[in-house]
């Protein structure tokens, strides 16, 4: 009997009472076992998952909570269930390398009717689905460990075979044969990458069946938590991206920010398929310290400090690679990732991460003066660096008087850089991931008179603004912003309304693009994390998905279509609401083409704008690779050139810096090595991006006067409309 008869024998119509499907759900429950089990036999029987009542009736209260209360208006209706059919086969095969078309053809009669399964807690048809995938897997692993056990010397790397780098577009493979074909093709893709690392055979096959014994390992250890948790995220994810089921586990885990922070290096994770991607760093934290680790970097496996044992978790839920990298303070975690540029999945980087909590004062604004000099004069720069919006709100709640803030902290700086006689502020929020919404409102109020800073529009349409209150200006002068693709949630208000109220220019790239508020409602089985509310600028523009863009645009190398809200599937758009009455403080209308000009010209004759720009079309041109050769000769030469780059690369700045370039990639390697374990050790020269936002500054402040002697918000107001 296929799989959709079973689910239609044991069911009937999809609309039975939930009363029933209740006492049908509760026949031969199987809990979910603790987080710490024994170690599974990898000759062991796969025992399939079923699902409990806990569950099902969490699956109604979640289906009821996404239509009534979700800021997007959306039932559950037959084509919503082909949607959760296709989410839930991408989170558990992705890559396409499981499951066959013939597995895909069983649940042709089940595609359809998961809509109305999910309405009324009917949970056996997304299990049956995950079981079955769960048994590919086993397959596929059994396989890819008998091959590696006859030998990677038997492999033929003769011929002009390529492999397909991503398959998550690619046809199902037909049947179990050319399935067989296509991991032969794997493994030789994964022995060719470490033998061009310098592994011998011995150590490639004793990496490889660790990881393919891992992965075997942890599939024989599913269970019914697993199932549902990926099954509910898939249903929930239909909504928006930020719509997620917190198991009971994951809720006693991440109850901090709904950020999921990572205790230990400072990192937040996400699932992504079958690996646990790394989102953003968090500023002062160990992992952005040590400097190697990056956004979209996936992380392969887990060791603890010096030891031997290496722990592959790919497949593994979310929860247990925390436990994983979690760890005593001054302990060492390292991890095996596929960085975010590599050419395919076999490519790894191994860093070593000292674990350390996250202090406060370590993301705590800072303040710096640069002097630029601009058509025969000097003008001194204060440049204010924010990692991230905070507040101690502990301290706050207490009513200390000296509690830390961003801006109680950016007032004390800003006093401090106007008693030493700076012309101008470039503000620096690249790479900061928001934080609280209270203090994106007062940092506004720092550099405007009283006034609406951001608006909040909930699902019934209610909008709510957010104002400044206090008609005190801390700096009246010139400002600049600074931002990139990492500026999301709190430095998108921000910026947006220094760019509304004509207050400053924003110079950088275009920010995340995250405009969305969530909240955790209790299930009596886990948590659900629903988006019920969007931010509007005051100019009624959301900053959902476009996110800010800048009056001067600077290239990142970021991959917009990686890192962003618009690169997330199922995306609230952007939209437009009706502004709200604010001031217009400066009209830069009469000198933004020129300041870009002058921009464009000193990025044509930038040796650092030149290198940036290499670097950002070398990773495209990485990232636009669909194929890669398995033939030895031709993926040396591939990657030989690849070394090359990035050799060349890096002696171009060490050039422009005036220091000795390496000889070998090897030196490069070492020397970054050595950068990364020396926490303490800083560049010597300012960013040249900051630089740059200061260059941009001294061009206002010379071809508008004006702003160089402002007296006042009041006076600014008067030389431009108020709307």
């Amino acid at each position: 009997m296929s799989i959709s008869e079973r689910i239609l024998t044991r069911y009937g119509q999809p609309d039975r009472p939930v009363r029933r499907l209740l006492r049908a759900v509760s026949i031969g429950l199987m809990l979910a076992l603790p987080l710490q089990v024994a170690a599974v036999s990898v000759d062991a029987t796969y025992e399939p998952v079923s699902p409990t009542v806990d569950q099902a009736r969490a699956n109604i209260l979640i289906a009821r909570q996404l239509q009534f209360t979700h800021f997007r208006d959306m039932g559950i209706n037959d084509a919503l269930s082909g949607d959760v059919f296709d989410a839930y086969l991408s989170y558990l095969d992705g890559q396409r390398v499981y499951l066959t078309q013939k597995d895909i053809n069983q649940f042709s009669a089940v595609r359809e009717g998961l809509g109305s399964a999910l309405k009324t807690g009917q949970l056996q048809p997304g299990f049956d689905i995950y079981n079955l995938v769960q048994k590919r897997i086993i397959e596929r692993m059994r396989f890819a460990i008998g091959v590696v056990e006859k030998g990677i010397d038997k492999l033929s790397f003769e011929g002009n075979e390529q492999m397909l780098l991503d398959r998550s577009e690619a046809q199902w493979e037909p049947d179990q044969a050319a399935m067989d074909e296509l991991w032969v093709k794997r493994i030789k893709n994964a022995v060719l990458a470490q033998r061009l690392n310098g592994k011998s055979n011995e150590e490639i096959e004793k990496s490889l069946l660790r990881r393919y014994e891992g992965q075997l390992q942890r599939t024989l250890q599913a269970r019914s938590e697993d199932a549902f948790q990926a099954y509910m995220n898939a249903f929930a994810g239909m909504w928006d991206p930020h719509t997620s089921y917190f198991s009971p586990r994951t809720s006693e885990n991440f109850n901090i920010n709904m950020s999921l922070s990572l205790e230990g290096i400072g990192a937040v994770l996400q699932s992504d398929n079958q690996y646990t991607k790394v989102v953003r760093l968090v500023p002062g934290g160990p992992a952005a310290k040590q400097g190697q680790l990056e956004p979209a970097d996936r992380i392969v496996s887990v060791s603890q400090g010096d030891e031997d044992k290496v722990v592959n978790v790919i497949g593994w839920r979310l929860d247990e690679v925390v436990d994983l990298i979690r760890g005593p303070r001054n302990s060492v975690v390292t991890l095996e990732v596929i960085p975010a540029d590599a050419a395919d999945e076999t490519v790894t980087e191994t860093i070593s991460i000292k674990r350390d909590e996250v202090k406060l004062e370590e993301q705590s604004a800072s303040s710096d003066v640069i002097e630029i000099d601009n058509d025969g004069g000097t003008f001194r720069i204060g440049v204010i660096t924010i990692p991230t919006f905070y507040a101690d709100f502990k301290a706050m709640m207490n009513n200390e008087p000296d509690y830390k803030s961003t801006t109680r902290d950016v007032r004390k700086l800003i006093d401090d850089l106007k008693a030493e006689g700076i012309d101008g502020i470039v503000m620096d929020l690249r790479n900061n991931g928001g934080g609280a919404l209270q203090e994106a409102n007062d940092l506004v109020g720092l550099f405007i008179e009283d006034g609406p800073t951001v608006q909040i529009r909930n699902s019934n349409n209610d909008v709510k603004v957010l104002a400044d209150q206090d008609p005190s200006v801390t700096y009246d002068g010139p400002l600049v912003v600074l931002v990139n693709r990492m500026s999301a949630s709190a430095s998108e208000i921000f910026a947006g309304a220094i760019q509304d109220y004509g207050r400053g220019l924003v110079v950088g790239s275009q920010t995340f693009g995250k405009g969305t508020v969530q909240a955790i409602r209790p299930l009596n089985h886990g948590q659900l994390k629903i988006t019920q509310s969007k931010f509007y600028r005051v100019s009624g523009g959301s900053t959902q998905h476009k996110g800010v863009i800048p009056d001067i645009e600077i290239p990142s190398r970021y991959d917009k279509t990686q890192i962003g809200e618009d690169a997330l599937d199922n995306a609230l758009p952007w939209d437009q609401i009706e502004a709200v009455p604010h001031d217009r403080y400066f009209d830069f209308s009469g000198i933004i083409d020129e300041l870009r000009k002058r921009h464009a010209e000193r990025f044509s004759e930038s040796p650092e704008f030149g290198l940036l720009q290499r670097e950002i079309d070398f990773l495209k041109e990485q990232r636009e690779k669909t194929y890669v050769s398995l033939n030895p000769e031709e993926r040396d030469q591939y990657q030989t050139q690849v070394e090359k780059t990035r050799l060349t690369i890096a002696n171009a700045r060490r050039e422009i810096r005036g220091e000795k370039p390496f000889e070998t990639l090897e030196q490069l390697d070492d020397w970054q090595d050595q950068q990364s374990a020396d926490l303490d050790t800083t560049d010597d020269q300012m960013d040249f991006i900051i630089r740059e936002g200061g260059k941009i500054m001294a061009d206002m402040l010379a071809l508008n006067q004006s702003m160089a002697s402002i007296l006042g918000p009041k006076q600014i107001a008067a030389q431009a409309p108020t709307r």
